[in-house]
């Protein structure tokens, strides 16, 4: 039986997230985030962000290239994040071993997959760092160094020149969500994710695969953002 679940937590008390979601706080649960910059906390709670449950390790967008990590300063690049201190650790899991593949992201409003989140703009990178220590994800060799840039970046490979293409964007809209900007994980990278080789990943099967994603989100209007998701899909044989 195929199954998808979502995990966070701090380091590798990780917590599953069934019935439950993310969300994005300032400096503490229920604090607001500035308009236009990036939470402080992430926590663990219900699908309207009323419930405080555990804290979450959390990535905050501080440029194209790197983040701040919870009680990590200054800010570090992306590739030297390990995988145990991303926001969310996407695992699927099968009854045999299988390969995947057509592994995407979306950040989406919980209506269509193919509509952007409302009133939030996000950025997200796909760590491959499987050490539980901060360094240079260069060695060993062959492991895999994650996104170097955030995806709905200005320099992210995949975002297009004018930002975010969706037709529900104005242009020069850098965000992740919908059908504009999908984000590609790797394919097949195993448990724990250290088959993932230099982010294309592997033809490896097995009976798990890992991805560790980090998440950013700036609100964009005041107020609560609840039509704001994330949605997986893949292929699995």
């Amino acid at each position: 039986m195929a199954t998808i679940t979502f995990y966070a937590g701090n380091g590798t008390a990780l917590q599953h997230l069934s019935g439950s979601g993310l969300g994005f706080f300032g400096g503490a649960f229920g604090q607001s985030v500035e308009l236009n910059k990036y939470q402080d906390t992430t926590f663990i709670t219900n699908n309207n962000g009323t419930v405080e449950g555990p804290s979450s390790d959390n990535v905050k967008y501080v440029n194209d290239g790197s983040g701040n990590v919870t009680s990590i300063t200054p800010a570090t690049g992306l590739k030297f994040i390990p995988n145990n201190r991303a926001s969310l650790n996407v695992r699927f899991t099968h009854g045999s071993a299988v390969k995947t593949q057509n592994v995407k992201m979306r950040i989406f409003d919980r209506v269509a997959a193919n509509n952007p989140a409302s009133g939030v703009w996000t950025k997200a990178a796909q760590l491959l760092h499987p050490w539980n220590t901060f360094g240079s994800a260069a060695t060993p060799a062959g492991k895999g160094s994650g996104d170097e840039f955030w995806w709905g970046s200005a320099l992210h490979a995949s975002t297009p020149t004018l930002g975010n293409q969706d037709i529900r964007l104005p242009n020069n809209q850098f965000t992740v969500g919908g059908s504009g900007i999908i984000i590609t994980l790797a394919k097949s990278p195993g448990p724990s994710g250290e088959y993932a080789g230099g982010g294309t990943g592997s033809t490896a099967s097995h009976t798990q695969h890992d991805w560790y994603v980090a998440l950013s989100a700036s609100p964009r209007s005041i107020g609560s953002k609840t039509q704001y998701g994330l949605y997986m899909s893949l292929e699995y044989l």
